[in-house]
């Protein structure tokens, strides 16, 4: 998008929109045409958020808010000119504001959000549109063009944004504007429908009756009632704050649809928490934990957007401390009488009492999430969705890491359903006393691996993690009830001693010592290639594998901190070729020496890498070896 100047207020600019938002535009109106009341619910609620937000600003500059103090929301029809108007007298827009708000998108995961939309065949996933949160563009679906007037507290210019949502907008000077927002939609002939009174009282009772600003309905131009009697302003909606009334007053759909308000989303809740806690320090709690996750999920610059509210006035959604990290995905609102209102956001995140809040919502919703895991069929919903992002508390959150632990669950080799820690462990085998894991890029792959060879073959079960915070969890943890994690990727597991079997350990070790100098042999070819080459008790099908050495950093974060440039990918990782005794390969080339031996070595290093998902460092060798084995082979 071009740079210009709006010096010349008099000249309306013309800028396209930005590409990501042309695609979403095509997208929204195109796809949610049997849900179009949904745009008032999203405009509503847009409006409500700026009202909370000059709340805020006022307190600090109280001149902002003069001369219009009481926050209403206001929606007015005109019939004749086909129009409704939505308007607040919140926060406002500026003109840069404008045209970064409404004309471009910042949010991360934009592209994401796109193809998913893109690829669905019938395009009318709602979910994945709330999910974005493009609320504004729902407008395009009613309206063939929406002007937007808007002037932002503490300042003289108003300024009018206009576009019919056909890739370009324009940007003028609105001399009479007021503060806060006029949306002006022009309703399309086959959108009448929101023109009509009943039909909007019913939207705004339906989606908005939570909202704690008053959704005021103006008279209808030209209306009267009761004879000559004018109709006057009505107020549609309860305005009051959900989060403090009863839980007995409050309806399953009245809590959806704050959930759908609060959260910026179409989709149900998958658990709501609302307690109120009383005793040294009083808050009450309205948490949502959604059904799906969001496109942003793992972004970097993603942070909880719980909303916090010191005496219902609203303070902010970016409070880093309010949800430990690893519960991000949760929405809501926490409401304080014991936090200040003059307090700046910044000196809030290192406030004492809004750590004990958190300490205090969390406590509370791990509780709630043990009660809801004794139905494994409705926490496997949960765990699909946030599992990932819920492990990293296994990282972060030492104090709760027994809670944590009893919460996550894993796939393993031994079901085809997620389990506990708890279920493992009652499964384990006599002279078991470790708990077995391997890390890896997806569960196929790793059912596939050389690795667990031994371990399926004694019918010891295996976790498998494919989650990439994983690889950081299991160190930091250690251990559970007393059980040690221990990656089976580690050289030298000893599994012969598992199961008490002491014919199987000595035929491993007649096995190992009749290859003595098969091994010593690889070593010497391979060299500096590997770090070790070791007989091997956990093969029983495949010649090889490649594992790291022990307490090293495994093959797959090896392979992961290299994909993401990180500087530890130039370390060298020391690898061990493990062999297997009674494989045919490795009792073969015992009868090779010199150049065809050092071949078959690297042939099977080679094997090795390729299995583990690497790529051969020598492509042309590799090719040269493999040919001239088959030739001998077919001579």
């Amino acid at each position: 998008m071009t740079e210009t100047t709006h010096s010349d207020a008099k000249t309306p600019e013309t800028r396209t929109f930005q590409a990501e938002v042309a695609k979403l535009l095509d997208i929204v109106v195109h796809s949610l045409y049997s849900h179009r009341e949904i745009f008032l619910r999203e405009l509503i609620s847009n409006a409500s958020d700026a009202c909370d937000k000059l709340r805020y600003a006022a307190l600090t500059e109280p001149k902002l808010r003069e001369g219009d103090a009481d926050f209403a929301i206001r929606l007015a029809i005109d019939p004749a000119a086909r129009t409704l108007t939505i308007s607040d007298n919140g926060i406002g827009m500026s003109h840069d504001e404008l045209i970064a708000n409404l004309g471009t998108i910042a949010k991360s995961g934009t592209a994401e959000f796109i193809k998913a939309v893109g690829a669905k065949d019938n395009k009318k996933d709602v979910n994945l549109i709330g999910q974005f949160g493009v609320g504004f563009y729902s407008s395009f679906m009613v309206a063939d063009k929406v002007d937007v007037f808007s002037r932002k507290a503490g300042e003289d210019k108003g300024w009018v944004w206009s576009s019919s949502g056909q890739g370009s907008f324009t940007v003028a000077e609105a001399p009479g504007a007021a503060r806060g927002a006029k949306i002006v939609l022009h309703m399309k002939e086959d959108a009448k429908e929101f023109l009509e009174e009943q039909r909007l009282r019913h939207i705004v009772k339906t989606y908005s009756d939570h909202i704690a600003i008053p959704v005021i309905l103006d008279s209808v131009p030209g209306e009267k009632k009761d004879g000559d009697e004018e109709k006057g302003p009505e107020t549609l909606n309860s305005a009051s704050a959900l989060w403090m009334r009863s839980k007995s007053e409050i309806t399953a759909d009245q809590y959806k649809e704050f959930y759908h308000h609060v959260g910026h989303a179409f989709d149900e809740p998958w658990h709501t928490l609302h307690f109120r806690a009383e005793g040294a320090i009083e808050y009450t709690a309205l948490l949502f934990i959604p059904t799906q996750k969001p496109f942003d999920l793992f972004h970097p610059e993603r942070k909880s957007h719980v909303k916090l509210y010191v005496n219902r006035v609203f303070i902010s959604d970016q409070i880093d401390t309010l949800m430990p990290r690893y519960l991000r995905f949760v929405r809501g609102v926490v409401d304080s009488s014991d936090l200040p209102l003059n307090i700046s956001r910044e000196m809030l995140q290192e406030n004492p009492t809004l750590r004990k809040i958190q300490s205090g919502i969390t406590k509370r919703l791990l509780k709630d999430l043990k009660e809801r895991a004794e139905n494994a069929g409705e926490y496997k919903k949960f765990w699909d969705a946030f599992g990932a992002v819920f492990k990293e508390g296994l990282y972060e959150d030492f104090e709760r890491k027994d809670d944590l632990l009893e919460l996550a669950r894993f796939k393993s080799t031994a079901s085809e359903d997620l389990i506990s820690l708890k279920d493992y462990i009652g499964r384990m085998k006599p002279g078991q006393d470790a708990i077995y894991f391997i890390t890896g890029e997806n569960t196929a792959a790793l059912k596939g691996s050389p690795q667990l060879e031994g371990f399926l073959a004694k019918g010891i079960e295996v976790l498998l993690l494919t989650d990439p915070i994983d690889e950081f969890w299991v160190g930091t943890v250690g251990a559970y009830d007393k059980k040690q994690f221990k990656s089976v990727a580690e050289a030298g597991p000893d599994l012969s001693a598992i199961g008490g079997d002491d014919a199987d350990k000595a035929k491993n070790e007649t096995a190992a010592e009749a290859i003595k100098g098969v091994i010593e042999k690889l070593k010497q070819s391979l060299g500096e290639n590997v770090a070790d080459v070791r007989a091997s008790s956990r093969l029983t099908g495949s010649p090889v594998c490649l594992v790291a050495d022990t307490g090293g950093v495994s093959l797959h974060l090896a392979r992961m901190l290299k994909q993401h440039g990180d500087g530890m990918s130039s370390m060298p990782i020391r690898r061990v070729l493990e062999v297997n005794p009674g494989h045919p390969l490795i009792t073969g080339i015992k009868k090779l020496n010199g150049a065809e031996f050092d071949d078959a070595a690297f042939l099977l290093l080679d094997q090795a890498r390729i299995v583990e998902g690497e790529t051969v460092p020598d492509p042309a060798a590799f090719a040269r070896r493999l040919s001239a084995v088959m030739e001998k082979g077919l001579v």
